[in-house]
């Protein structure tokens, strides 16, 4: 039995949210439908563009297209995809509007879920596709300070044959869910609203008893940021150091937490110094207020998220990144 025979037994839908993404959209789709594991359903939904996006999804008829009233954002437009795809999709892969999967970008994915039952994620890697010797993403790193990073940017693309490996977690702009590990974990954050939302999704999976799969072979050139003003616009660096905050506060379990906790306020009092000093003074205290206001809500997830965690403390403890130095700062595109 060849490797698609063996896949087509499970079915998968592909979303991809979109907000004023018509330069990109075009060709993302057209990937998508030239995939050589055809998905069982393309879902766009669209986040109230006000640009030519919905005449672009039109033109591919097999796209189910969804309409919101207004930008609610990549969480939500993600969950209500979850909840409307169809009944019978174990599956759910994401793709980025501005990410332009290769060929055999989710058969390789769905052989890799036939391979690795024991992995209910999995992670693309991301290209530059603007410098396609360029990597933009091998899977999702979370420090133990709580800073992220996608693991790899920026590098020169590996020359060596890569195994696919254990990651934290899968950059949501090209990635791979056991549908029914999203519906149990509750899938995205809403109240994040765009930006490290993933990383979110990912360590509360982890939480749960989930582990994710990063395989090489399943290759996207991802531009980054496409339409929300690139990874320094005061968009990306609000919503992103904000959400940084409430993610370590959610997810950090046990006594992990409370021996950390100076680590990350650390990183956060030097965040707050260095990009001041760099000009985003005000965006960033203004993010780290909110998040600050933020923290009776997050602490009553905590509460709710911790009490179902099914991993252990050392489980989690192996996966944190421990290095003194990251060489890497926070992941702020998407």
């Amino acid at each position: 039995m060849n490797v698609l025979e063996q896949n087509t037994k499970s079915k998968v839908t592909v979303v991809v949210v979109n907000w004023n993404g018509e330069q990109f959209l075009e060709q993302c789709l057209a990937a998508l439908i030239n995939q050589t594991r055809i998905p069982n359903e393309i879902i766009v939904v669209d986040n109230a563009s006000t640009d030519n996006s919905l005449n672009i999804a039109r033109q591919f008829p097999t796209v189910r297209l969804i309409v919101l009233d207004s930008n609610t954002g990549f969480a939500r437009a993600n969950n209500h995809a979850i909840t409307e795809a169809s009944a019978g999709s174990q599956w759910i892969a994401l793709m980025n509007p501005d990410a332009f999967a290769e060929p055999l970008w989710l058969e390789t994915l769905m052989s890799a879920v036939d391979s690795n039952p024991e992995f209910d994620v999995f992670g693309s890697k991301l290209i530059n596709a603007g410098a396609p010797t360029i990597l933009d993403g091998a899977g999702d790193v979370y420090h133990m300070s709580g800073l992220v990073w996608r693991m790899g940017h920026g590098a020169a693309l590996p020359t060596d044959v890569e195994e696919t490996h254990e990651v934290f977690s899968p950059c949501a702009g090209a990635a791979l869910y056991r549908r029914s590990a999203l519906i149990k974990t509750g899938g995205f954050d809403e109240d994040y609203f765009c930006y490290v939302e993933d990383v979110d999704l990912g360590f509360r999976l982890r939480l749960a008893g989930y582990r994710c799969l990063y395989v090489p072979e399943s290759i996207a050139h991802h531009i980054g940021s496409g339409t929300t003003g690139g990874k320094h616009s005061d968009f990306a660096m609000y919503h992103g150091h904000r959400n940084l905050v409430w993610t370590f506060v959610k997810d950090m379990p046990g006594i992990l937490f409370w021996l950390l906790l100076p680590l990350h306020i650390a990183l956060n009092l030097l965040s707050i110094v260095m990009l001041g000093m760099r000009g985003h003074g005000r965006v960033i205290l203004r993010a780290k207020r909110d998040a600050v206001f933020g923290l009776p809500k997050i602490w009553r997830k905590r509460r709710s998220i911790q009490k179902n965690r099914v991993a252990t403390i050392s489980e989690i403890w192996d996966q944190l990144d421990k290095r003194v130095s990251p060489t890497k700062g926070s992941r702020q595109e998407r």
